[in-house]
């Protein structure tokens, strides 16, 4: 009987989903079938009894393959005798807000996406009213097949609905609601000039259903119509041409403020009036400062790879880093675990720039916190500021670099936690260099001496067979002395790919 294992990407489920001359499809129609059916059994189980039918609303974002996968879904779904509601063009929060919202009240989401990887890929990320699926339910979904057991008392149907419009107007509604403004209490933005740029993926409505609304000046927004093909660039803030991209149209349109959305809209990033790209420990900052504002005292957690700066900046500012494993679900559920012990947690963030806060359901959402730091620079703006100079003091490395290491071997995970253990008694006998205790993840090191102040830090990859070696220096020259020091360790082990060093 097929399985598919492969499809599992930690907490979602990615495939090609378009054949190349390179790779053939793995998220088969018959894949697609097989999940969607496990899915009604897993759903069916974990709610029980109910008077109504089970609910499960259904998007996509503007990948090519989107409408042809949530056909393969709804099929399955009907002849389950589950209620669906087609949703059509969707972001991955709005998915989840399906859940919650009263006039949706559904028990479960779906949204057909591959985050931001080339346009070849698509995926499935589930959500429950209780949030997203976790690693082992996914495992679930993708392994041996689960029919329903029992007959199905009628074929389900499937109704249109205009979730995306839906998820603009609660938008609206939190900004307006928590600017206040009395003056312009219907035009929090009005007087403000901010452009958007969607890649080409679903987040083109933030411009034309949030922000115009509000009335901000959206003027030189771009890359807004949904295309599969993304003729443009890759919808992924951490892409530099996709940065470079919007940088330009802020400087050229003399904006106030440019964000960039990924495909699906759970990741933004901010531009400010300078062209400065906020994003990663810099978008972490801010959000953080105005969380601090709110929330006196809060932990967040991030992953293992922040700043030091960063991690001094939110202590200066009364709050607490929480460094956790990677992945933005990891993150996510260590938030939730420290609220559960008591221990006031308001927001969970990656590098990447998956951000959660606690007061929107621990959900990463892009335009959430796009929205948070606007409704910041609103208030912010009576005093002629921006809303970016919050994060004026947190201070920049000189040098970053990263290098990734491929392990050679099938058996990756337990060769490179090995590599890890030698990597740390290494660490013990070299000079100059400091084990950070209590790490979470990976080994991470303070550099003193003649190697600058810094640090390092050596972790396994999440997803791919590879140690990922990060390292920033507030000195400059010192990160080619630290990789030449750090040479005399990777050198001599056999299944590791050292030429990245050179």
């Amino acid at each position: 009987m097929m399985t598919y294992p492969h499809l599992q990407n930690g907490s979602d489920i990615r495939g090609f989903a378009i054949k190349t001359a390179k790779q053939e499809v793995t998220l088969t129609d018959e894949a697609i079938k097989h999940i969607a059916t496990n899915f009604s059994s897993w759903l069916t189980k974990r709610i029980g009894e109910k008077d109504e039918k089970i609910t499960i609303a259904v998007g996509y974002d503007s990948r090519l393959t989107g409408p042809a996968i949530q056909e393969q879904l709804l099929s399955t779904f009907m002849q389950a005798g589950i209620h669906c509601l087609n949703v059509k063009m969707a972001t991955t929060p709005a998915l989840f807000m399906a859940t919650q919202f009263k006039n949706y009240n559904c028990d479960a989401g779906i949204m057909i996406t591959a985050s931001h990887l080339p346009k070849e890929y698509n995926g499935l990320k589930f959500f429950t009213k209780e949030g997203g699926l976790e690693h082992e339910d996914i495992a679930y979904l993708v392994g041996e097949l689960h029919p329903l057991t029992g007959p199905v008392d009628q074929v389900g149907e499937t109704d249109e609905r205009a979730l995306l419009d839906d998820y603009a107007n609660f938008l609206v509604d939190t900004i307006r609601s928590k600017v206040n403004n009395r003056i312009h209490s219907k035009t929090p933005l009005e007087g403000r000039k901010i452009i958007v740029d969607a890649g080409n993926g679903a987040g083109g409505f933030f411009a034309e259903k949030v922000l115009k609304p509000l009335g901000a000046d959206t003027e030189g927004s771009q890359f807004l119509d949904p295309d599969g093909h993304f003729p443009n660039h890759i919808p992924n803030p951490d892409n530099k041409e996709a940065m470079k991209s919007i940088q330009a149209a802020v400087l050229k349109h003399k904006a106030d403020l440019g964000i960039i959305f990924d495909t699906d809209v759970d990741r933004s990033a901010i531009v400010d009036a300078q062209g400065k790209s906020i994003n990663r420990n810099n978008l972490i900052g801010l959000i953080g400062a105005i969380v601090l504002e709110e929330n006196p005292g809060t932990t967040i957690v991030t992953n293992s790879p922040v700043s030091s700066h960063l991690e001094r900046f939110i202590q200066d500012k009364g709050g607490e880093v929480d460094r956790y494993i990677s992945g933005y679900r990891n993150v996510i559920n260590r938030a939730i675990e420290l609220n559960e012990e008591g221990i006031d947690c308001a927001l969970a963030i990656e590098t990447s720039g998956h951000a959660a806060l606690r007061e929107n359901f621990f959900l990463d959402d892009g335009a959430y916190l796009a929205a948070k730091i606007l409704i910041a620079d609103a208030k912010i703006k009576e005093k002629n500021q921006s809303v970016t100079q919050l994060i004026a003091n947190l201070k920049e490395p000189l040098e970053t670099e990263e290098v990734r290491f491929v392990i050679k071997a099938n058996e990756y995970r337990s060769i490179g936690k090995t590599m890890l253990e030698d990597f740390s008694q290494f660490i013990e006998e070299t000079e100059g260099f400091e084990l950070v205790p209590k790490n979470k993840e990976g080994i991470r090191v303070n550099t003193t001496g003649k190697y600058g102040a810094g640090w390092f830090l050596l972790r396994m990859s999440l997803h791919e067979p590879k140690l990922v070696l990060q390292i920033e220096s507030d000195e400059y020259n010192k990160i080619p002395m630290i990789k030449d020091e750090l040479k005399s360790f990777f050198l001599i082990q056999d299944r590791l790919d050292s030429s990245a060093l050179f």
